[in-house]
């Protein structure tokens, strides 16, 4: 090829590939796949939810939607990567309300809970459980407020880690029930702390319905209570804690995030295809099954929620000591 050929063959095909950015720009959204981070490895409640999610949207919005997993320093490593990328509506992130606990007790998050993020969709919310060991001396929360306070510093409780969702719980209730003395035992993970509350090395743990209510049925833990201040589909024969602590409520939610600075437009479109995907009743009895409730808000509202949340755990983790593990 001449050098003339050449160059007339470069500049072609530098404007047909300006023409179809160009063209891809003005495409309405989404012009092509979508990616849905979730900072955890598969199996968990926020891949389970995520991927559910995804494979509605996918249909919805005639594009394919891909969930990506990316563990790594407890959701950190995964959210990180979804506040820098390009804010496009392409690349957004599943979370929990976990990310505001680890904002509450991590002082350097490669993110900002608030300010990085545009809030899309919450998914769903669900209580957490209270059980104790078969054979504790408690069955209702009643009681087991009682039993705490007769006997300080007898009893201790387990949580997941130090800094947890179900140490924040945990620590919420003993912030609002005076007296109520029961000594923290942090595991490496769900399974082990389960595990020792079956035998009754711990005696206490709240937790989701998904990882404590099989034990329950199967008859190795005892349910005392439910962390919503009314009854929860969740488990709608337990009682909520907040009959023996007044307005005690512990919630866990899960949603969807994008990078700050994505046009609202397609913060909204999001929104509405997700709210649709919510509105199945395949999708609510699925997420039921998981422990979850679904929960359909607005991008302003779940932005609200957020900083709530933010501000909340904040305030618990200095006034109990919280630490991250």
């Amino acid at each position: 090829m001449t050098p003339s050929r050449r160059r007339f063959a470069m500049a072609a095909t530098a404007a047909l590939a300006a023409f179809s950015g160009l063209a891809h720009a003005d495409a309405p959204y989404p012009a092509r796949p979508i990616t849905m981070v979730v900072p955890y490895p598969p199996g968990g409640s926020n891949d389970v939810f995520a991927r559910q999610v995804a494979k509605e949207l996918s249909d919805l919005l005639k594009q394919p939607v891909v969930v990506d997993n990316r563990p790594g320093a407890s959701g950190n490593t995964g959210t990180g990567y979804v506040a820098k990328a390009a804010p496009d509506g392409y690349t957004i992130v599943a979370v929990s309300s976990s990310m505001t606990t680890n904002a509450a007790v991590q002082a350097k998050l490669p993110f900002d809970p608030v300010k990085s993020f545009a809030p899309v969709a919450m998914f769903a919310k669900g209580p957490f459980v209270v059980a104790v060991n078969k054979d504790f001396p408690a069955r209702t929360p009643a009681e087991l407020v009682r039993e705490v306070k007769a006997h300080p510093g007898q009893y201790n409780y387990a949580t997941s880690g130090t800094g947890s969702v179900n140490h924040f719980a945990t620590e919420l209730l003993r912030s609002m029930a005076p007296g109520f003395d029961i000594t923290h035992v942090p595991y490496k993970g769900q399974g082990p702390a389960v595990t020792d509350v079956i035998g009754n090395q711990v005696q206490m743990m709240i937790s989701s319905g998904p990882s404590i209510l099989p034990m329950v049925r199967g008859g190795k833990l005892r349910a005392i209570g439910i962390t919503s201040l009314a009854p929860s589909p969740i488990a709608p024969d337990l009682t909520p804690m907040a009959t023996a602590v007044p307005g005690y409520e512990f919630d866990l939610w899960w949603g969807l995030l994008a990078p700050a600075g994505t046009p609202p437009a397609i913060v909204n479109q999001l929104n509405q295809a997700v709210n649709q995907v919510l509105a199945k009743p395949e999708i609510k009895a699925s997420f039921l099954r998981e422990g979850a409730i679904v929960q359909p808000v607005t991008p302003a509202q779940f932005a609200d929620i957020i900083q709530r949340d933010v501000k909340r755990w904040q305030t618990l983790a200095k006034e109990r000591n919280i630490t991250a593990d």
